[in-house]
């Protein structure tokens, strides 16, 4: 009996173990439909197909809800919230083992139109006996106003707070205004100005902070502020920073920002959820085509050392999901790993090597490597640093994954800084301010109480911080050292220069100045991604992708010289092929790193930097001459140039590269050259660095769904990825390894 009795409990907990294990979570966050804020203590219900309420659950702070253990079928979502139209979102489908993002929009109830009002035949703002004190000084505010702890009395209508009684108020800044006039209350820290808004309802008080609505908290200088607007009850008063300006208030419409809905293309593999909700940009491209050399016989482009791609990869796949195509830049993620290529040796900051081997999506094709090491420079070696961490504290940075990972992250950078170093912090939203003056880097207490002190609320005028930030850093030149700005922000700029060709000029013009820009970016939902490539390319900088902490150490501890210290700018690569050896080539990856073959001789043209340290990889997929293979890419020729002899030992050439690089100060360019020749290897006898890079790069173009590789599967990825593991001390390699086998799963 006992057996019987233990037999059925096992079998009990395994059916248990089996249902939870085929269950779904539903995630994601409530936004405000105009201002893409989030909107916390929303109530959130998960209804079957019967409208029957199985799951409940409220927003947190930063707006996010969650369903757990929620079993595969289709439901529907209530979502409600005071002051909001009831929204109902149906046919959202759970899936066994998967995690699914659905975001949610509700939209105000309450719309007012725009009136601007001269005089008043009634008082706009009323006034009760009640008084707070505030340090020596007290002051008089409205019942509707009053802060936590004091108990609402009855207001007489007849009584006003006057134009002289504001200007006899001790303290007149916007903040101090929006804490009497408005359901704010305000707090003083090191000279900055924090408002502090409770509440958004259409019904009560909202405060606007240079026409940005503000949920949580705002931390501006007061010096960065032009106005602060208190809706009170559906009206709203608008208090210019100058104190004598009484005699007219404005009550406007609250401003809208238009959000970029610039959605990537959708791909198979993807949730629909993730389109519907999502706001992340991408710049959409196509793969490079094949190209003959009897017609092309060059390929040149700029380096690229940017690491993002892959790092957010990782964080689509963590999630239960395939990247969008656009997300996916090859290069980007064959650059994201050192290879074991030789440290320089000679006069120039870098070494070169080549490899031939064989394809290993193609038997029938060669794979050509060309890599780049960037001579590596301690930091306890390198020049001094003039850094300004411009930080974007927008409303849309309020999540974890966010404004917190930043300020843990940059944390990191200021424990490796020395005291010869020194740092400003800049912070944006509706405007621009900085928080910390130019401070060394011995004062590590200052910095990171600064950087614990930021919070998010309003919107995003990234051009303003821009300006503010490199004005900053030209003031603490270091015409020896490194001056740098480091930008961390999930790019989604909607207030002033945010269009992303006004954003390249004005880096562009910035560049000359000799201050180089380097970009981290942060979050999900509305990742910026092409606008923050964009800029940190023009910027002659790089850019990173930050998802965990991990990443943080890495990019800011363990690879800071690459960041920092720049050992040779406008690096550009010109291959030119052999057509006695080559039938046709591909660059793989690079797609918007190609130049014209002319730019290659012009310094005008600028390309990419290369850092302490970097190493870079370049990859050409080859079809050889003596292929019988038919080049769809290609239309034939009527006069074969390929027919040509070669004689000598050019026959055994295939490619010959040539780099251009200038030293950071310098202007004129230095020429580097060196031949491939034709002594293929199989792909067993291949370096590890072909092979990384070669597993890394079929990784890459099947996200993509390029047809080169439509014959390989995840399993070969693997096992050519773990042949090339080597010493792999960090981890970071059998990472790899198992992101392939979790892309496989999901699709």
């Amino acid at each position: 009996m006992k057996k019987l009795i233990s037999s059925l409990l096992s079998l009990f907990l395994l059916f248990s173990l089996y249902s939870q294990s085929n269950t779904s979570s539903i995630r994601g966050v409530v936004i405000d439909q105009q201002s893409k804020q989030p909107i916390p203590f929303a109530n959130v219900a998960l209804l079957d197909s019967l409208n029957k309420i199985i799951l409940s659950s409220t927003t947190d702070f930063d707006g996010k809800y969650i369903f757990q253990s929620v079993k595969p079928g289709k439901y529907s979502v209530d979502v409600s919230f005071v002051g909001y139209q009831k929204a109902r979102y149906k046919g959202i489908i759970a899936l066994p083992n998967k995690i699914i993002f659905q975001n949610f929009e509700l939209n105000p109830g309450v719309k007012l139109s725009e009136v601007q009002v001269i005089a008043y035949s009634r008082p706009l703002m009323q006034k009760d006996n009640t008084r707070v004190r505030n340090g020596r000084n007290s002051q008089k505010v409205t019942s509707s106003s009053r802060p936590r702890g004091i108990k609402r009395k009855e207001t007489s209508s007849s009584n006003t707070i006057s134009r002289q009684e504001i200007s006899s108020m001790a303290s007149r800044t916007p903040a101090d205004i929006a804490k009497t006039a408005g359901n704010g209350t305000f707090s003083r820290d090191d000279g900055a100005n924090n408002i502090n808004s409770r509440g958004a309802r259409t019904s009560s008080n909202v405060t606007y902070v240079d026409g940005v609505k503000i949920i949580g908290s705002s931390n501006l200088p007061s010096s960065a502020i032009e106005e602060v607007i208190v809706e009170t009850g559906g009206i709203s008063a608008q208090f210019e920073n100058d104190n004598t300006k009484w005699d007219k208030i404005l009550i406007p419409n609250p401003p809208q920002f238009k959000q970029d809905k610039n959605v990537p293309v959708r791909q198979a593999g993807v949730p629909n959820s993730f389109y519907q909700n999502s706001y992340e940009s991408y710049e959409e491209f196509a793969d490079n085509l094949f190209e003959s050399p009897t017609n092309t016989p060059l390929s040149t482009f700029s380096i690229d050392v940017d690491k993002a791609s892959y790092a957010n990869t990782r964080r689509f796949l963590n999630n239960g999901m395939l990247p969008p195509r656009s997300a996916v830049r090859i290069e980007e993620m064959i650059n994201y790993f050192n290879y074991e290529y030789p440290q320089p040796t000679g006069e120039h900051p870098f070494s070169i090597t080549t490899e031939y081997a064989d394809c290993p999506w193609n038997s029938k094709r060669k794979l050509a490597l060309i890599g780049i090491q960037g001579e590596k420079i301690e930091m306890q070696e390198a020049p001094k640093s003039n850094l300004v961490f411009l930080i974007d504290v927008s409303g849309s940075m309020g999540s974890p994954d966010k404004l917190d990972l930043l300020t843990s992250g940059l944390e990191l950078l200021v424990d490796e800084l020395r005291k010869e170093d020194r740092i400003a912090i800049v912070v944006y939203a509706g405007a621009a301010g900085e928080v910390l003056s130019s401070t060394s880097g011995a004062n590590k207490n200052k910095i990171k109480t600064a950087l614990n002190k930021l919070h998010a609320g309003g919107s995003t005028a990234g051009g303003a911080g821009i300006e503010l930030a490199y004005k900053i850093a030209q003031k603490h030149f270091l015409p020896k050292g490194n001056n740098r700005v480091i930008l961390a922000s999930d790019g989604d700029f909607n207030v002033g220069v945010s269009d992303n060709q006004s954003l390249i000029k004005l880096i562009e013009q910035k560049r000359e100045t000799g201050v180089f820009l380097s970009v981290l970016g942060f979050g999900s939902y509305n990742l910026q991604d092409d606008k923050m490539e964009q800029i940190a390319n023009k910027g002659n900088g790089n850019y990173n992708y930050i998802d965990n902490i991990r990443e943080a150490k890495k990019v800011l501890v363990k690879e800071i010289g690459g960041t920092l210290v720049t050992i040779a700018k406008d690096v550009k690569v010109q291959a030119e092929f052999n057509p006695s050896v080559v039938k046709a080539y591909r660059l793989v990856g690079y797609v918007n790193r190609n130049l014209e073959d002319e730019d290659f001789n012009d310094d005008q043209i600028d390309a990419g930097e290369l850092g302490s340290g970097h190493s870079v990889t370049a990859l050409y997929e080859i079809i050889p001459a003596d292929s019988d293979e038919e080049i769809k890419d290609i239309d034939s020729l009527k006069y074969q140039r390929s027919s040509m002899s070669i004689g000598g030992e050019l026959v055994n050439e295939v490619l010959t590269v040539k780099f251009r690089y200038k030293k950071p100060k310098g202007s004129k360019s230095i020429l580097m050259t060196q031949v491939l020749k034709d002594e293929s290897l199989s792909m067993d006898l291949a370096s590890n660095n072909l092979k990384f890079s070669a597993s890394v790069a079929s990784f890459g173009m099947m996200l993509r769904g390029s047809e080169s590789v439509e014959e390989l599967t995840f399993d070969d990825i693997m096992k050519l990825a773990k042949l090339a593991k080597g010493e792999d001390s960090e981890g970071y390699r059998a990472e790899f390894v198992n992101l392939v086998e979790m892309a496989e799963l999901i699709k």
